[in-house]
C-alpha cells in the first residue's frame, strides 16, 4: 500500500581485513590509554580537590546550623541532658549584679583579625579585606600570594617595602576566629546581659606579629590602649577597669605595665602609680608567663603535636607541594619573620624547667582527674616508678630521651663548622635558613643529642640566626640577678616576669586562670629527615611510644597537665609563687590568685565546644570561667570568689624550682 512506507534495508557493514582491524584496535586502545593517563590527578589536584571538600562540607553545615530553628540544639540537647544552666550572664543579672568596672580585652596571637591596607599586584582588590581571620577565603585562592603578605621584613621585622597590613579594630577584631568558631564572642555576649556596651568593653586590637615594642613604633598600639584606658575610668566615675588578657596577650601586657610607667621616648611617661590609678584588676586567661615548649618545636621545625601527627597518618599531605608550594618550609619562612613567636621562647633555663635528670613535674602521670584540692600541696597526680625527664626538651631518640645522663655522649654543636648544602641553589623562594648550614652543621645538632631549657636559646640561634638576633633585640629569657641594674630598664626585659617587677599597686589584683586536665606539650623526641633538597632536616619522631595507653610519650611528644597548648608550670607559677606575698618580683605585695578550671570532655555533638572546656582557646567559652571573670567586673574581689580553685600540682611542683625570691 502506497501509505505504508518500506523499511529501508539494513546495510551491511563492510568486511575488514584481520590485519586491518587489528591495527584499528590497536590504534584506538592507544588513544583510550593515552586519555587515561591524561586523566591521572596530580598532587596538586589531590590537594585542591581535599581543600574543596572540606570547604564545601564546612559551608554546608554551616548554612545547615544557621538555617535550623534557633531552639533546635537546646530543645535536643536538653532531652539528652536535661535542662541546661542558665548562661552566666542571666544568672548574675537574675541576682542583681550590674555594670561597675570598665573590662579591657587583650587578645592572644592568631586570633586577632588581620587587613590589607596596601599590597602587591597579586593583592589585587583585597583593600580592607581580612588576610587573616574570617573565612579565609583569599588564603585558599592565592596562598603564595597570602604567604607573601603576611610575612614581615626579615631584617627589620617590620613591613616589607609596599605592603601594609594592619589590625582590625573593635570589638570584631577578635569575637570570632573564623565563622562559628568564637574567642571572645561567648564573654562579650554575658558580659553585655548586665548592660555592658562599647562604651564601657574596649577590645585591645594589636599586629600579633610584630614585637610588643614595635606596635607603638608602628602602630602607637599601646598608646591606644593608654588613651582608651584612661577614658574608660574617667567617663565611668573613676571607676579602675578590669584587664582580661588571653594567651599571648598576657605577655604584651605585662609589657604594657612597663611601657606606660617608663618615661617617654621609651615608654608611656605615664608616672609610677598609673597602674594603681587605672587598674583594679588583671585576669590572665592561659597565660604563657613562663613561655612554651611548642614555641620552641614550631621554631625549630615549624611542626607540633598535631602537625606531626598529620605527618605521621598522611606524610605526602605535608611532604609534598601544597599549591605549588612546599607546605611547612613556607611556614616556616612566614612565621620565623613573626617577632612575637619568640616571645614565647620557655624563660628561666634549668632552674625553672629542670635539667638533664629532674623537672619540677617529675612525679607527673597522666591519671583521671582528681576532685578540688583545697589542701594547695596535695593536688597533684599519682606518683610511678617510671621516672620522666621532662627536663630534656629536645632528644634525638627516644633512648636518649630515657637514658641516664652519664650514658650520653654529646659533641659541641657550637664549634661546628657550617658547610655548604647544593639546596641553597635550588630552593628560591622556600629558603630556610637551614640550606646555610649544611650537612656537617645540620649533623652537629643531632650529634649534641639532648637540649634542655638552658641550652635551647644557644641551639635556636645557631639554626635561625638571623632571627634570634633580631628577636633577641626585643625578648630576653633568663633571670634577673640584680633587678635595680639599670639595665633592665631596657624594653627587652619587660614581658619576662623573671627579669622585671610588677608596678607599685598593693591594691590590685592578679588572676591566673587556666584550664587543667588536658595532654600539654612538654619535650619532643626528634629525628633526622630523609635527606632531600628544601626539606626541613629535623622532624618529630612520630614512631616513639611510651608503649602503655596512658602514658606520657605519644608519637615523638612528652605531655603533662596543661590546657593543651600552655603547661600548668608556666600558666600557674608566677602567682603561685614567683608573685605570692611580697617577693623581690611583687614588692608592694600585690595579691595573686590561682583558678584552675578542670576541663570536662563534651557529652555529646550538640554541646559546641563545651561550656566546661579548659582547653587554651574554648575555656573562653568556659561558664564557670565567665561567671569568675563578670563577678570581678561588677566588684568582687579575689577572697569573694573563694581564693584559690588548684586540681594541679601546681604549687608542689613550684616548690621544687629554687629561685631566689
Amino acid at each position: 500500500m502506497s501509505s505504508i512506507r518500506r523499511r529501508k534495508a539494513v546495510e551491511k557493514e563492510p568486511k575488514i581485513p584481520k590485519d586491518e582491524d587489528d591495527g584499528k584496535k590497536d590504534k584506538v586502545g592507544g588513544k583510550v590509554r593515552e586519555a587515561k593517563a591524561k586523566k591521572k590527578w596530580s598532587c596538586v589536584d589531590n590537594c585542591c580537590w581535599f581543600v574543596g571538600c572540606v570547604r564545601t562540607t564546612w559551608w554546608f553545615l554551616l548554612f545547615m546550623y544557621n538555617a535550623m530553628p534557633v531552639s533546635l540544639p537546646q530543645y535536643v540537647t536538653e532531652a539528652i541532658t536535661g535542662p541546661l544552666p542558665d548562661p552566666p550572664g542571666i544568672k548574675l543579672m537574675k541576682e542583681g549584679l550590674m555594670v561597675k568596672h570598665p573590662v579591657v580585652f587583650v587578645p592572644g596571637i592568631v586570633t586577632g583579625g588581620l587587613e590589607l591596607w596596601e599590597g602587591h599586584e597579586c593583592a589585587k582588590g583585597l583593600f580592607r579585606k581580612r588576610l587573616w581571620g574570617g573565612t579565609f577565603g583569599e588564603v585558599y585562592k592565592r596562598p603564595s600570594c597570602c604567604v607573601e603578605h603576611m610575612s614581615l621584613d626579615n631584617e627589620t621585622g617590620l613591613d616589607p617595602p609596599g605592603i601594609r597590613v594592619r589590625p582590625v579594630s573593635g570589638l570584631v577584631a577578635a569575637d570570632y576566629f573564623a565563622p562559628g568558631y568564637f574567642v571572645w564572642a561567648v564573654l562579650i555576649a554575658n558580659l553585655a546581659r548586665l548592660g555592658y556596651e562599647e562604651k564601657t568593653m574596649y577590645m585591645a586590637a594589636y599586629d600579633w606579629r610584630i614585637s610588643y615594642q614595635n606596635t607603638e613604633v608602628r602602630d602607637q598600639s599601646l598608646s591606644r590602649i593608654k588613651s582608651n584606658i584612661e577614658l574608660m575610668v574617667a567617663t565611668n566615675g573613676g571607676k579602675k577597669a578590669v584587664i582580661i588578657p588571653h594567651s599571648m596577650g598576657v605577655l604584651y601586657f605585662m609589657h604594657f605595665m612597663k611601657w606606660v610607667e617608663a618615661p617617654a621616648p621609651m615608654g608611656g611617661g605615664g608616672g609610677p602609680d598609673w597602674c594603681a590609678k587605672h587598674i583594679k584588676a588583671i585576669m590572665n586567661i592561659g597565660g604563657p608567663f613562663l613561655g612554651v615548649p611548642k614555641a620552641v618545636a614550631g621554631l625549630f621545625s615549624a611542626e607540633a603535636k598535631d602537625i606531626a601527627f598529620a605527618r605521621g597518618i598522611a606524610p605526602v599531605f605535608l611532604d609534598n607541594d601544597l599549591f605549588r608550594i612546599q607546605t611547612l618550609q613556607h611556614v616556616m619562612k612566614m612565621t620565623r619573620t613573626w617577632d612575637s613567636t619568640m616571645s614565647m621562647i620557655p624563660k628561666g633555663g634549668d632552674i625553672i624547667w629542670g635539667g638533664l635528670d629532674w623537672s619540677p613535674e617529675d612525679d607527673h602521670v597522666p591519671s583521671k582527674r582528681k576532685l578540688k584540692s583545697d589542701d594547695t600541696h596535695n593536688g597533684y597526680g599519682d606518683t610511678s616508678s617510671k621516672k620522666v625527664h621532662y627536663g630534656r626538651m629536645i632528644s634525638f631518640g627516644k633512648d636518649i630521651a630515657e637514658a641516664d645522663s652519664s650514658e650520653i655522649e654529646r659533641i659541641e654543636f657550637l664549634d661546628a663548622i657550617k658547610g655548604h648544602n647544593v639546596a641553597n641553589t635550588t630552593c628560591h623562594d622556600v629558603w630556610t635558613e637551614y640550606h646555610d648550614m649544611g650537612i656537617e652543621g645540620i649533623r652537629a645538632i643531632s650529634d649534641y643529642k639532648v637540649y634542655t631549657a638552658g641550652s635551647m636559646i644557644d641551639l635556636l640561634h645557631y639554626v635561625a640566626p638571623q632571627s634570634m638576633e633580631r628577636g633577641s633585640a626585643h625578648f630576653s629569657y633568663g633571670i634577673a640577678d640584680n633587678l635595680d641594674d639599670p639595665k633592665y630598664n631596657h624594653y627587652k626585659y619587660w614581658s619576662n616576669p623573671l627579669e622585671t617587677r610588677l608596678p607599685n599597686a598593693p591594691d590590685m589584683e592578679i588572676f591566673s586562670l587556666y584550664g587543667v586536665g588536658i595532654p600539654t606539650e612538654r619535650a619532643y623526641v626528634y629525628k633526622l629527615s630523609p635527606a632531600a633538597e628544601c626539606y626541613i632536616p629535623f622532624q618529630i619522631d612520630t614512631a616513639a611510644n611510651d608503649g602503655d595507653h596512658n602514658g606520657c610519650l605519644k608519637d615523638g611528644v612528652y605531655t603533662v597537665d596543661g590546657d593543651e597548648t600552655v603547661p600548668v608550670l608556666s600558666a600557674g607559677y608566677m602567682c603561685a609563687k614567683g608573685w605570692r606575698g611580697k617577693t623581690r618580683y611583687n614588692p608592694s605585695g600585690i595579691r595573686t590568685y590561682v583558678r584552675e578550671y578542670n576541663h570536662s570532655p563534651l557529652s555529646n555533638l550538640l554541646e559546641g565546644r563545651g561550656t566546661q572546656s579548659g582547653a587554651h582557646v574554648d575555656i573562653m567559652g568556659n561558664f564557670a570561667l565567665i561567671e569568675d571573670i563578670i563577678r570581678v567586673a561588677a566588684g568582687a574581689e579575689g577572697e569573694d570568689l573563694g581564693g584559690d580553685q588548684v586540681y594541679s600540682g601546681i604549687f608542689k611542683w613550684s616548690e621544687k624550682i629554687k629561685l631566689a625570691l
